[in-house]
């Protein structure tokens, strides 16, 4: 089985930065970990996928972020971090870790998620 631990939410005013990191341990026999990334959630919105990266290093940023944020990852210690800066009131939301497992004969997708971390944006 494979868990997701987040850390570094929090309440920072306008135009602060925060971290947020996000391990993965467990393994299943087979499966390796393709991509990891982060999503948000704000009250009365749905999921949204904020940045991703893959193993090969490939990024990918919701538009509303791009320029502020940086998705980064550590491939040996199966974490995955999100540099957030410029923080606006509208990024508030909760911050859920995903990562996206292949593996098997024929090919499976795993998918698996974090509990979340409150990140807050106020003066």
């Amino acid at each position: 089985q494979v868990q997701l631990v987040e850390s570094g939410g929090g309440l920072v005013q306008p135009g602060g930065s925060l971290r947020l990191s996000c391990a993965a341990s467990g393994t299943i026999f087979g499966f390796s970990i393709y991509r990891m990334g982060w999503y948000r959630q704000a009250p009365g919105n749905q999921r949204e996928l904020v940045a991703s990266i893959t193993r090969g290093g490939m990024t990918n940023y919701v538009d509303s972020v791009k320029g502020r944020f940086a998705v980064s990852g550590d491939n040996a210690k199966n974490t995955v971090y999100l540099q957030m800066n410029s923080l606006k009131p509208e990024d508030t939301a909760v911050y859920y870790c995903n990562a996206i497992m292949r593996g098997g004969t024929p090919v499976k997708t795993l998918d698996y998620w974090g509990q979340g971390t409150q990140v807050t944006v106020s003066s």
